[in-house]
């Protein structure tokens, strides 16, 4: 008979624990045995006592218990976690390679709730979110080392989700050496993370994959400038394939072919990066920090793109509403000026009313509760709006959601709402979530927080 104290549920409670969803609430437990302690394992019987699983325990919180094992356990000892550990590096080897910067331990989805461990290069970031996992600390740390040999360990529990758990937010050296800014690789371009200053652990691993995906959105808009290719015979009398401009003159630039690009709420520059390898012609990089600004300079110039990149410091919202308001003011002109009226062009115009082929939003969550939902959506709808209205007739609108509490349905609606409002037709060409090293548990809606669409955007009246 197990001595470890013991939860039974409640008969009428919804069977998400037998579905997968490792959580059990407050209200769902009917009764306890034994003494319980804050942060210990307690097993987890239904209500006719048959043996769930295995959890930690929290009364303070309103997610009282949640699952390590789906049998008895003991002890979360080292041994524990070096398994876990280990099953965790197994599959980001299968599916990323060997030693690759990237999302280590991704909590219940690699059954270690409330632990998070984010790899860059050779230091571990980890966020402690939980009681249990608090308590914890001197088992999974030495676990991590062994089975990961790092050079440092720092820890960025600064996140407010502790107050929850009763826990105080912290930071600092956990083990070895760590210092502030790492470089890593990915997707082969080099970024600078900065693991004390930078968001959550640093840098957003989720949408490595998302950014690679743009790499067919980049090329193929030199035609539109009136650039053809032409066989032409050269100094040596070789034929050779070159770009030629409608005066019949070879095109120089080597990025004669690539698109305009537009990223909003940039944060390091990842997708301009990409936007630039892949051929970018040229990039609007555009963050409200300076912080991160500073950040994604350093990124663009250690990549070699600083000729191919300019960095705007302001809100996303306000930026795009100018470059809106411009563009209409332009048209007005144009169309006055086209029915013959006199058109007074001593008056400055009022914004620069630019548009680009591709544009990018990956703003930070706009929900952060159930709540804030319907402001969320009005903040999507709006944001993807202007940036509808911004795009090239034919170009491409690079979109997502991390608000989990935005469903995939309401964002896709709220974009669908935004075309209408703008005249658009928009065709779905990715529809995506978060990268193979976050992996999703079926049944757990939680960890299906990313929404990523790319869509092609173009104007009713030129159908």
């Amino acid at each position: 008979m197990s001595s470890q104290a013991a939860i039974w549920l409640n008969k009428s409670r919804r069977t998400r624990l037998e579905e997968g969803h490792p959580w059990i609430y407050a209200n769902e437990i009917a009764k306890t045995e034994g003494e319980p302690t804050p942060g210990q394992l307690v097993e987890v019987r239904d209500h006719r006592g048959q043996l769930l699983g295995t959890g930690y325990w929290n009364p303070a919180s309103q997610i009282t218990v949640r699952i390590v094992a789906y049998e008895p356990l003991e002890a979360m000892d080292a041994a524990f976690f070096r398994a876990r550990f280990e099953r965790a590096a197994a599959h980001r080897s299968r599916f990323l390679g060997e030693g690759v910067s990237c999302r280590l331990v991704y909590g219940e989805a690699d059954f270690l709730p409330g632990l998070v461990v984010d790899r860059f290069d050779d230091v571990l970031v980890v966020q402690v979110l939980t009681l249990g996992m608090e308590i914890a600390r001197e088992a999974w740390l030495p676990a991590l080392v062994v089975v990961f040999a790092p050079k440092g360990v720092y820890e960025r529990s600064d996140v407010g989700v502790r107050t929850l758990e009763g826990l105080e937010e912290r930071t600092g050296v956990l083990y070895g050496e760590c210092p502030r800014h790492i470089e890593i690789v990915e997707n082969g371009l080099k970024v600078q993370v900065d693991i004390e200053g930078g968001q959550k652990t640093g840098y957003f691993f989720d949408q490595r994959e998302n950014r690679a995906a743009i790499m067919p959105l980049i090329k193929g808009w030199g035609t539109r400038s009136g650039i053809r290719l032409e066989r032409r015979e050269s100094d040596n009398g070789d034929i050779q394939t070159v770009p030629v401009n409608e005066k019949g003159n070879v095109v120089t630039f080597p990025y004669w072919d690539g698109a305009t690009v537009l990223e909003c709420f940039a944060h390091t520059g990842s997708f301009t990066l990409h936007a630039c390898d892949y051929g970018a012609k040229k990039v609007t990089c555009l963050d409200i920090s300076e912080h991160a600004l500073q950040t994604a300079r350093h990124n663009v110039e250690i990549n070699g793109f600083a000729d191919r990149v300019e960095f705007v410091a302001a809100d996303a919202f306000e930026y795009l509403r100018e470059q809106v308001a411009g563009r209409d003011e332009r048209q007005a002109r144009a169309n006055a000026k086209a029915a013959g009226a006199k058109v007074d062009t001593s008056k400055p115009l009022s914004s620069e009313g630019r548009t680009w082929d591709v544009i990018i939003l990956d703003p930070p969550a706009f929900a952060k509760t159930k709540r804030s939902v319907d402001g969320a959506r009005r903040g999507y709808k709006d944001i993807n709006l202007q940036a509808m209205k911004l795009l090239n007739e034919g170009g491409y609108l690079v979109t997502a959601s991390c608000s989990y509490h935005v469903k995939p349905e309401l964002f896709l609606e709220s974009i669908q709402e935004a075309a209408k409002d703008a005249g658009k037709i928009i065709r779905r060409i990715e529809w995506r979530g978060a990268g193979k090293d976050h992996p999703q548990l079926a049944g757990v809606e939680e960890g299906h927080y990313l929404k990523f669409g790319i869509f092609e955007v173009r104007s009713r009246k030129d159908i």
